[in-house]
């Protein structure tokens, strides 16, 4: 509508342009003909002619004017259509571009959640590595200190031991010395020297009775499976005999028989004195022996690689763990 307003405004303006210096002409020549009277009525005359013929024209130019303003308007028409469709256009752009932003946005959203994610992951991963290292760590602190305790623990049994042991042979020392002195003393009274006190026929017979019974409730049934050695019971840790002492009444050249000399029973099992120091039995004798060989067998006592065992002159392979008590 904008475009036809302006398409006939400038039409009429063209008309009156070209009729505005045609009358000013017409001024003009007037006063240049003024002396000229005579010419001025046909001329009049003549204007008055074409005037009607102005009149028509303006007339037509006026109804042309609608028509001009309707073909301009639809001449505008697409025009603004297709300005509208491009202004659609570019809204629908506009709104992709920011849809395409949004989830660009997104994704890097996400991307960010997730290295993120990752990172916390391993964070905790480190700090999870960390955490054991550090129980591994105090776990081997834990484990040197309890084995140095343990070295410590041992040491100072071991020295215990030692001074058990060296207590035990200064008691032995002590005994033996004594021991020897009474045999000097015995030996100047009687003129021979004797290993122990021999006792009469009549106690031997009725202590022999008495022991018969002891003996025989510790006879094994099947030797080879009962009795252990001292390196099965884990080693021997009982009293030693002092060296002299032992070479003087002990070994394979010192055999002697055990109804000689005092029996009892001790835990269980029958020990006997001999040259000065109690020998407990800790095996059971082996079945296969005579009934009588405590009464009549000879016997020994000698120390092996791993302890004290009592040897049967008339079995030699067989041999009993004993212990030796001072007491």
């Amino acid at each position: 509508m904008k475009s036809f307003g302006t398409i006939g405004t400038t039409a009429v303006f063209l008309l009156l342009g070209l009729a505005v210096p045609a009358h000013a002409r017409q001024e003009k020549q007037e006063e240049k003909t003024k002396p000229q009277k005579q010419e001025q009525p046909a001329k009049q005359e003549k204007q008055q002619q074409a005037k009607p013929q102005q009149q028509q024209q303006r007339a037509q130019q006026q109804q042309a004017k609608p028509q001009q303003q309707q073909h301009a308007q639809q001449q505008a028409k697409p025009q603004q259509q297709q300005h509208a469709q491009q202004q659609q256009q570019a809204k629908s752009d506009k709104q992709q571009q920011q849809h395409a932003q949004q989830q660009a946005k997104g994704q890097q959203d996400q991307q960010r959640q997730q290295q993120q994610a990752k990172s916390n992951k391993q964070q905790e991963q480190r700090t999870q590595q960390q955490a054991k290292g550090q129980q591994e760590q105090r776990q081997q602190q834990q484990d040197k200190s309890a084995k140095q305790e343990q070295q410590i623990t041992k040491r100072q049994q071991d020295q215990q031991r030692q001074g058990q042991q060296q207590q035990q042979d200064r008691s032995a020392k002590q005994v033996q010395q004594r021991d020897n002195r009474q045999q000097a003393q015995r030996s100047e009274q009687q003129g021979h020297f004797q290993p122990a006190k021999m006792q009469s026929q009549q106690e031997q017979h009725r202590q022999a009775g008495e022991q018969r019974g002891a003996w025989q409730q510790h006879r094994a049934h099947n030797w080879q499976s009962e009795h252990r050695t001292w390196q099965q019971r884990g080693g021997y840790n009982g009293y030693r005999i002092p060296e002299d002492r032992y070479n003087g009444y002990f070994g394979s050249d010192h055999s002697f028989r055990i109804y000689s000399y005092p029996v009892e029973i001790y835990g269980g099992y029958p020990r006997f004195q001999y040259g000065g120091f109690w020998f407990g039995l800790m095996d059971p004798w082996p079945e296969y022996w005579s009934d009588d060989w405590y009464d009549n067998d000879a016997v020994y006592i000698v120390y092996g690689e791993d302890g004290y065992y009592l040897y049967n002159r008339r079995y030699p392979r067989d041999r009993i763990a004993i212990s030796v008590y001072v007491n």
